[in-house]
């Protein structure tokens, strides 16, 4: 997965030489004598085959380090560092799942890594093993800790942070500056049909006897990741009406007539100002049409209100680019704050189905507006060049 090769190289050749990085199967680190040798510039897609990719900066050590879906991890989760955003070192799996007394069994899915009273909290998705209707979905949030961020990460508990009673997965955790924790997550489009304008269409044009979808949650945490308090709100779902101004790019797995489901997950927020932010992403994970788009809020369990600008990531193939499959993104920032990037998965030509990473710059305009420079995959200036 991690070819020793100078990156610049790596990404033409991934771009215009057809180079396949599902064939690179044992990663290993840059030298420092690469890194140095490199120009100031990066090219996406970068050299990590991961899904729903998560980035933490770690202040006690000044790196980043990169938790995500595959990856190369058998029934856990491995992990990748770097000083740069770039160049990544794999350091292995950092989590195993599946073991004698714990809740997961299997489908290890979408981690986060927190930094939390010199602690390192990873909140994941798994398959609950207690399965007494025998689903086929039995998907359920759970939470690891860790002394570093390299692991190794043990549960805190043998069971999920809650059952809602339906399945569910992707959460992301925000921390407000008086204390509270709120748990955002996805509950699964399994077994959730739901009546829209759309499912209307999709069964008169007997395209789909039913559409399920997945809806964004949010809920106060136990301060000791134990828990919850209170009932989840629901904050994000597909539009209902197919004049919906996001009607068109949040059903195009429906209307391609890819599969019957239509999703809202891979949520992830932040404050700007006075303003909650939350991105999640839309349409199938595996096809051509996952995109990313954000809603607004005055208070983390909302109301929120999508954003006029919608999608503000999506696929390039049709204008001319190889990049489709963009969503489940995390923001990672600069070492004083002040630079946003966006981290997401994708496919392009080259790499076929597999899932790679990108970064690309974001931003808040004055307006308010959030915007996303990507997907790119021509030269940009290294994103910490000035550190």
């Amino acid at each position: 997965m991690f070819k020793r090769t100078s990156y610049l190289l790596l990404s033409f050749g991934l771009l215009l030489a057809g180079c396949n990085q599902t064939t690179q199967t044992q990663p290993t680190a840059h030298s420092s004598a690469d890194t140095a040798s490199q120009t100031e510039t990066y090219q996406n897609p970068l050299d990590v085959q991961f899904g729903d990719p998560y980035v933490l900066y770690d202040q006690a050590s000044k790196t980043y380090y990169m938790y995500g879906t595959g990856g190369g991890a058998h029934e856990g989760f491995a992990t990748y560092s770097s000083k740069n955003l770039v160049d990544w070192k794999n350091e292995g799996q950092v989590f195993f799942g599946n073991k004698e007394g714990s809740w997961d069994v299997k489908n290890y899915w979408a981690p986060e890594v927190y930094h939390v009273n010199g602690k390192y909290y990873m909140f994941y998705s798994a398959d609950w093993r207690h399965n007494p209707n025998n689903e086929e979905e039995n998907f359920r949030i759970g939470v690891a800790v860790a002394d570093k961020p390299t692991g190794p990460f043990k549960n805190i508990s043998d069971k999920p942070i809650f059952d809602p009673g339906y399945p569910i997965i992707d959460a992301n955790v925000y921390f407000e500056p008086n204390g509270k924790m709120y748990l955002y997550y996805s509950r699964c489009a399994y077994k959730h049909p739901v009546e829209s304008e759309v499912a209307d269409w999709a069964k008169k044009e007997r395209l789909f006897k039913e559409i399920e979808e997945s809806w964004v949650y949010g809920v106060e945490l136990n301060p000791d990741f134990s828990g919850v308090i209170g009932e989840p709100v629901l904050l994000l779902r597909p539009p209902v009406k197919m004049n919906d101004t996001q009607a068109e790019w949040e059903s195009r797995s429906v209307t391609s007539k890819e599969v019957n489901r239509r999703w809202t997950e891979g949520s992830y927020t932040i404050k700007h100002g006075d303003t909650y932010y939350m991105m999640y992403s839309a349409n199938y994970f595996g096809g051509k049409n996952y995109a990313v788009g954000y809603a607004t809020a005055k208070n983390p369990l909302g109301p929120y209100t999508k954003a006029a600008n919608n999608p503000v990531l999506q696929k390039n193939n049709e204008q001319g680019g190889v990049v489709t499959g963009t969503g489940h993104n995390s923001i990672a920032y600069s070492p004083d704050g002040k630079q946003m990037f966006c981290v997401y998965h994708g496919r392009t030509t080259a790499t076929g189905e597999e899932r790679v990473v990108f970064i690309d710059p974001m931003r808040i305009e004055k307006d308010g507006r959030l915007v996303v420079d990507g997907p790119s995959t021509t030269p940009k200036p290294m994103p910490l060049s000035k550190y």
